[in-house]
């Protein structure tokens, strides 16, 4: 594990996404509440900020964090049968939360897919990155998505 002592405790914050896309009758199914095993997003929500609370024990060399806030959003897509999920970790600290996001919107896409694979088993995970990231000695990262 990386020796964090002498670094400056900064606000740290990192912002990541991911997709999971489906057959338009699951998203309907998760949208208007009637997967059998209850309300899809508000579970993958709670998996989300659980997951990234727990990232230390599930990726190796992670430090443990005290993180300060995490906040797991959905942008449904009807058009295209998907959900993109966004998560936000911030703390004040000497290292960066950039893995805690990520690990986020893993634990929230998976809990997605687990509710609802009995109706749809060909459901797609993707597109998992860091949109953005602050804090720390190499300052911000902002990544340029280009529309193709």
């Amino acid at each position: 594990m990386v020796d964090v002592t002498d670094k400056e405790p900064t606000l740290r914050i990192a912002v990541a996404q991911g997709i999971i896309s489906m057959d338009p009758a699951t998203f309907e199914m998760i949208h208007d509440q009637k997967v059998k095993k209850g309300n899809v997003l508000e579970t993958a929500r709670i998996a989300g900020i659980m997951a990234a609370k727990k990232t230390s024990e599930l990726i190796p060399m992670c430090h443990p964090l005290n993180i300060t806030h995490i906040m797991v959003d959905f942008f449904p897509d009807k058009t295209a049968s998907s959900i993109r999920i966004e998560a936000a970790v911030r703390i004040f600290g000497r290292t960066g939360v950039e893995m805690e996001a990520l690990t986020a919107v893993s634990a929230a896409a998976l809990t997605i897919y687990d509710m609802c694979k009995s109706y749809d088993r060909a459901m797609v995970i993707s597109n998992i990155y860091l949109l953005e990231k602050s804090g720390g000695k190499n300052g911000v990262f902002v990544r340029k998505i280009t529309k193709t």
